[in-house]
């Protein structure tokens, strides 16, 4: 059996932010986050606590991925998605996030365990790709309006 000084040391050790939420009406209130969260978002675990979790898409609430979490979390079901989320200084990073809810003894949802990958350098690059494809397939296109007009 596991005792609880070595899962908190596990815990920290992880490079994913992890965090426990506790359900409080339709609020999931961080009670719990690991130094990697703390690393990944800015914000000391003194600064969060006992919010919802929320604060971090700022004011960018209107994301498909968020649609599916609430979905999930109405559902009391596990959920993986990719946001975008804002740090403590206000700079954008893509977060894929995984939520699953626990249950006590009597199956009644009581938290739910976050973990936060930070995806941000293959959201960008496959952003760039798509640009790029755009470009050539633009650049092809006004090629074949040069040879029909040439």
């Amino acid at each position: 059996m596991i005792n609880a000084k070595l899962l908190q040391l596990v815990v920290n050790a992880s490079n994913d932010g992890i965090v426990v939420a506790e359900q409080e009406g339709d609020d999931n209130i961080l009670i719990y986050a690991n130094a990697a969260f703390e690393k990944l978002t800015g914000y000391a675990s003194e600064d969060i606590l006992y919010q919802d979790c929320r604060f971090l898409q700022a004011g960018d609430r209107n994301q498909a991925g968020l649609d599916a979490i609430r979905e999930a979390v109405k559902n009391n079901a596990p959920c993986r998605q990719i946001i975008r989320n804002y740090r403590k200084d206000g700079s954008p990073f893509w977060n894929e996030l995984s939520i699953t809810p626990v249950f006590n003894e009597g199956d009644q949802l009581t938290y739910y365990i976050g973990i936060q990958k930070n995806v941000t350098e293959q959201v960008e690059a496959q952003q760039r790709v798509i640009e790029l494809e755009a470009e050539v397939a633009a650049l092809q296109a006004e090629l074949a309006q040069l040879r029909t007009n040439g």
